[in-house]
């Protein structure tokens, strides 16, 4: 056979191969594989969009359920899955008509989601407790799951589709797993400070992934050092999968800062490589090198709208997509240049407009919330919900709290030192922060004379945070278990005193009152930090949620909520629980994983049948 037609035969059949190894990766967007269609999931709006690339036209807007996440085209049909991170579904939309066909239940918090090839399989990530699920497309149905890590979201098919790999949430660890058997093969393990990695893609020609996050460097409590982004690179090779670059995004631009990388998408030949800086709103297009040292070369940077999550490259290479969610638009970029194609509304803004403003001041680190851009309320709260951190503060150890239900249990912070929201005025204009903030004039002090009412921008920022509530517990979806329902027994128990502060429908004692009314407990925790400045006694927490918010205590230093009640209450002044037996605390912390298993506003008495 002449050399040629050699050369020419080889080449012809690696292209098949090649459309497999671009592989499917998480993302809040996908494109289908003919390249027509766009999905979009909509987290405020609880819907899926899909979008004409012919025209840029919204076709369709399906409602699906609370907080959508990842979605993807099923196979190279126009048929697209949705993780339903609240309703703990898989939602099944027609693409082409906007019609919903089916909804796979899943244990919780589904959150990423990806394709095989040939559609006859969906691969899920489960935020909590951290698995990945197997669904059989046709017979919609889940068929096997597999322990991934706590807090799995990225997720990423490999080459061949022979590999699976996830990334957890709150270590940025990068773990390999073989699909036929469901077991690890390879990790990539993040750094101490590595934090809030949602999503990875895999590059279709070299042994390469991807991942955006940042760096939470707990001991540094101002803004230009405790939160940092950055693009990590583990190489996959076999046997070599222990090698994992890190790039920190302050070297390109010219340093300029960014903060909160959300996700990154590359293109077809994996020569390109896009990020999105959910912080300060821009986009960075990198050149994809090949001398494993560099990895990703700064090619040239765009400013895009408010709090961009997503990030697409059209199967042709021409088109850029990036999702601004809180302008509620889908923007198309030509990739070269980065020039403006089209702007694509794809759903109303479902948010009232005080809450609007407030979540976009929310999310943004830029003035006048932040001077240095590198960090934004969302860097510790994404979503409202906490960063699994503790952080060396100048008042001491504190453990990142959820936001969940914080406008029913005012006053803020373990220390009870701020009774209202716009007390974070002090946080915005201080070394953490260091932007203008939002009153034009002084500010009174925390606990001191009201800050609400002194400025819009803060009253709505105010506004937005109170906004997040509690999802019932996955742990009692059937009811309370028996070791649960023992628990109860146990927690409510005159001998134990739990329901002493942890009372009422939100299992708390801390609620909206009158400044010299605020309680505050000496629970013997304060006595393990020597850097404690302002306890020992601190307000008592909603239980609410419980069993995803580790580690537990103000200091963090509970990595189980078994200690809680062994390790950390030697005297008995955190509740009364040394006379417990070992089965007893462990039906305890059965019922405390169980919160909430009914709505807490439905609830008159939390202790009702007990």
């Amino acid at each position: 056979m002449p050399l040629l037609k050699l050369v020419l035969v080889f080449l012809i059949a690696l292209l098949p191969a090649t459309a497999v190894l671009a592989g499917p990766s998480n993302s809040l967007m996908d494109i289908s594989t003919d390249g027509t269609l766009l999905a979009c999931s909509n987290r405020d709006s609880g819907t899926v969009t899909i979008v004409s690339l012919s025209n840029h036209k919204v076709l369709h807007e399906t409602r699906v359920g609370g907080h959508p996440e990842g979605v993807s085209f099923v196979g190279d049909s126009h048929d697209v899955a949705v993780a339903v991170y609240d309703d703990d579904q898989v939602v099944l939309v027609h693409g082409d008509t906007g019609e919903k066909f089916g909804a796979i239940e899943v244990f919780d918090e589904p959150y990423g989601v990806v394709s095989r090839a040939d559609g006859s399989r969906l691969y899920v990530t489960l935020d909590y407790p951290g698995q990945i699920v197997e669904i059989d497309t046709a017979a919609q149905k889940v068929i096997r799951s597999i322990d991934s890590g706590p807090f799995s979201r990225g997720l990423a098919l490999g080459p061949k589709e022979q590999r699976l790999y996830v990334t957890e949430y709150y270590t940025s660890t990068v773990r390999a797993f073989d699909i036929a058997s469901g077991k690890a093969v390879d990790e990539w393990p993040g750094g101490s400070t590595d934090n809030l990695a949602r999503q990875l893609v895999v590059s279709p020609r070299r042994p390469k992934a991807y991942l955006p996050h940042i760096r939470s460097r707990i001991n540094e409590a101002h803004g230009s050092g405790s939160i940092f982004p950055y693009v990590s690179v583990p190489d996959t090779r076999p046997g070599e999968g222990r090698r994992r670059r890190r790039i920190p995004m302050d070297a390109f631009g010219g340093g300029r800062i960014t903060a909160n990388p959300w996700e990154v998408g590359i293109n077809r030949d994996g020569t390109q490589l896009y990020v999105v800086f959910a912080g300060t709103n821009e986009l960075f297009a990198a050149d994809i090198v090949d001398d494993d040292y560099r990895e990703i070369v700064f090619r040239r940077h765009a400013i895009l709208g408010n709090n961009p999550r997503a990030v697409r490259v059209a199967p042709d290479d021409r088109t850029v997509y990036v999702y601004n969610a809180l302008d509620f638009e889908v923007l198309a970029l030509e990739s070269r240049g980065l020039s403006e194609v089209a702007r694509i509304d794809v759903t109303p803004n479902p948010l009232t407009p005080e809450v609007h403003r407030g979540k976009i001041l929310f999310y943004s680190a830029l003035q006048p919330m932040v001077g240095r851009r590198w960090i934004s309320c969302s860097s510790c709260h994404p979503d409202g919900q906490a960063d699994g951190r503790t952080w060396k503060n100048p008042e001491g150890l504190r453990n990142t709290q959820s936001l969940a239900g914080m406008a029913h249990t005012h006053p803020i912070h373990w220390s009870a030192d701020r009774d209202e929201v716009q007390d974070f005025e002090h946080t915005i204009r201080g070394l953490l922060m260091q932007g203008r903030g939002l009153i034009r004039g002084p500010v009174n002090p925390s606990l001191g004379k009201p800050n609400a009412g002194l400025s819009r921008d803060l009253d709505a920022l105010a506004a937005y945070s109170n906004i997040h509530e509690f999802t019932l517990s996955p742990h009692a979806k059937g009811g309370l278990s028996d070791a649960a329902k023992r628990g109860r027994t146990v927690f409510f128990s005159e001998k134990t005193k739990c329901a002493t502060c942890h009372s009422g429908p939100l299992f708390t004692d801390s609620k909206p009152r009158p400044i010299d009314e605020i309680v505050r407990h000496d629970v013997g925790t304060g006595e393990a930090d020597p850097g404690e400045k302002m306890g020992p006694a601190y307000d008592t927490p909603t239980l609410l949620g419980l069993y995803r918010t580790g580690p537990w205590l103000h200091h963090g230093m509970a990595a189980t909520l078994q200690e809680v009640f062994t390790k950390y209450n030697p005297d008995d002044r955190h509740g009364v629980t040394s006379h417990l037996s070992a089965q007893e605390i462990d039906d305890l912390v059965e019922f405390l994983k169980a919160l909430p298993y009914e709505q807490p506003v439905l609830s008159v008495d939390a202790s009702a049948g007990q």
